[in-house]
């Protein structure tokens, strides 16, 4: 059985990573996909990966002419909503003697406001016993040093899913958060660069399960979240970090 059959979703951040991975396991369970990236070329191409039952859009989600522009396309197109992966962020390690306030509201508009006003405007569109589903990280919860304004954003994204839980349940529609931890994506590469190697030794010492997670286990997580089979699950923070958060 196919668990998202009929299902129309938007996946912000979906040109790659988790986003794209994701992407690819909705269209295999039945859905059609909306995914939205900044960058065109990557989104053709992962379009053209996904193959069928996708569209495109480019556009920031900290650009709210860029979101209503997407809502425009899905209303056009299928003219209703079911599910919201609001995945799309960023991650630039900083410590907090080297923050500028540049770095500050570039990590907040995209990881924090962008995630808000992407869900904000897909109510009209979401039909009831809709699923919103946000991208967190455990990293809220550890106090990394070089993570002060990512973590914050995290956390931020906890304490949305906790009120739209309480403030979307009459309409049915159920808000969750998955915190991945360290991931096989280019977001990897794009925090360490050269010393990227080397920081996935360090992260595999520091989970429980010794190794670096899939973006395909995320996207296992997401299809639950989306499904039927959590109906009755709303308001939870889901560590997929190979006990990282754990112990």
């Amino acid at each position: 059985m196919l668990a998202l059959k009929g299902k129309i979703a938007v996946i912000t951040g979906g040109s790659s990573g988790i986003g794209l991975a994701t992407a690819k396991r909705f269209v295999k369970e039945g859905a059609y996909v909306f995914i939205m990236g900044r960058r065109q070329g990557e989104l053709d191409s992962a379009a053209a990966e996904i193959g069928s039952n996708v569209s495109a859009v480019q556009g920031d989600v900290s650009n709210l002419e860029d979101l209503d522009r997407l809502y425009k396309e899905v209303a056009a197109k299928k003219g209703k909503l079911d599910v919201l992966f609001a995945n799309a962020g960023i991650v630039e390690p900083t410590p907090t003697a080297a923050v500028s306030a540049e770095h500050y509201d570039k990590t907040f508009d995209i990881n924090a406001r962008g995630v808000f006003f992407a869900v904000q405007k897909a109510l009209p569109l979401m039909k009831d016993g809709g699923s919103i589903i946000l991208t967190g990280s455990g990293v809220w919860q550890k106090g990394i040093p070089i993570y002060a304004t990512y973590g914050a954003t995290k956390a931020a994204l906890r304490s949305f899913a906790r009120t739209w839980t309480a403030d979307l349940a009459g309409k049915g529609i159920r808000a969750n958060v998955i915190s991945p931890g360290p991931i096989e994506t280019p977001i990897l590469k794009g925090q360490f660069g050269d010393n990227t190697g080397a920081m996935k030794e360090r992260f595999k010492t520091m989970i429980p399960m010794g190794r670096i997670g899939k973006p395909e286990e995320i996207a296992s997580a997401a299809v639950f979240l989306a499904s039927d089979e959590s109906s009755y699950i709303s308001g939870i923070d889901l560590p997929v970090d190979g006990g990282l958060v754990a112990v």
